[in-house]
């Protein structure tokens, strides 16, 4: 396992980070997440990302289970704060009270005293960004987190929370985008002023929710037991599943074959070809499918399998910046 620094930060992440969007607590048994856990570790991961609100917080529950024992300053814990973890209309948000209450939960679900990364899930509307930034910035002088991220931020929100951090005297080192072969949003203006600003990309869904594993065909049902016929999990993948995105990520394979790679490891491997990509998150139902998404970690590709990746993805990528929160995605 290769290791990436954070942003403009002295924190060193595994580039392959472990995620349990949509599985831990949800659709995954509590064992068979242990499993892939426990995969990740053996595989070199020593970077962890979860949310207070995946599973209704029990997704932080499982995690704090499974990486109970392990020594702490090994391992590199990132959850989040934002969505509805409650009925209160004080349950959501930015707000100094939710960010405050809302960590305390996630230290006791993680079993932990401090997260190393704590991450703004969203862009909060509705709260001054300076009382948002204060309450970060008591939690990091509390030592109850070291660093401070965010989530599909744009370039502005991200400029500003950046110059009040300076201010306050924090650091905030990293947005977590979803950016893949297929969602290439972030390539406009959130990367090139993340890489001005310092910020490192902690990016989800580099798969593109499993298309780009090739295990979806064109003209064909989706598999059983794929992420595609989970009501819970359906919602997410639809968007890539018309026949000429499934044609396209067909012409991937033997790109991905000439390379040496699994299709997944290649898309895995693409996404950390950008310089301003700290880690990439991955998930998983089970270990072997973490075993074969590590392998994408220090691999190079070459100028040419980029250049075939770009012909055959280029005319069905997004790249719209006005999109960037688009997707039905809350990873």
């Amino acid at each position: 396992m290769n290791f990436r620094f954070l942003g403009r930060s002295g924190l060193k992440v595994s580039e392959i980070s472990y995620g349990n969007w949509l599985t831990h607590g949800s659709q995954v048994e509590e064992e068979a997440a242990l499993a892939c856990v426990r995969a990740a570790l053996d595989a070199g991961i020593t970077t962890f990302d979860t949310a207070d609100v995946y599973a209704g917080t029990r997704a932080e529950a499982v995690l704090g289970r499974a990486l109970h024992g392990q020594r702490r300053e090994g391992l590199e814990i990132l959850t989040k704060v934002y969505w509805p973890t409650g009925p209160g209309p004080n349950d959501r948000g930015l707000s100094r009270k939710h960010i405050l209450e809302s960590l305390h939960g996630s230290l006791r679900r993680l079993q932990t005293d401090y997260v190393d990364v704590y991450q703004a899930h969203r862009y909060d509307h509705e709260t001054p960004l300076e009382e948002t930034m204060q309450a970060f910035a008591d939690v990091v002088r509390q030592g109850k987190a070291l660093y401070i991220g965010v989530s599909e931020w744009t370039a502005a929100q991200l400029r500003e929370g950046v110059r009040l951090a300076r201010q306050l005297g924090f650091q905030l080192v990293s947005n977590q985008p979803q950016y893949s072969m297929l969602w290439r949003v972030i390539e406009a203006e959130v990367v090139p002023t993340s890489q001005e600003l310092g910020v490192g990309q902690v990016v989800f869904s580099p798969i593109a929710q499993g298309v780009l594993t090739g295990k979806y065909k064109p003209g064909q049902k989706p598999p059983e037991g794929s992420r595609a016929t989970d009501e819970k999990g359906s919602g997410f993948v639809k968007r890539y599943l018309g026949d000429e995105v499934l044609t396209r990520v067909q012409q991937l394979q033997p790109v991905a074959q000439e390379a040496g790679l699994s299709l997944a490891q290649l898309a895995v491997a693409w996404v950390l070809h950008n310089p301003n990509v700290s880690s990439a998150i991955i998930g998983a139902s089970r270990p072997e499918q973490v075993k074969e998404n590590v392998k994408a970690s220090g691999v190079t590709l070459s100028p040419e399998v980029l250049r075939r990746i770009d012909e055959i993805t280029g005319p069905i990528a997004e790249r719209d910046p006005a999109r960037t929160a688009s997707p039905p995605t809350r990873p």
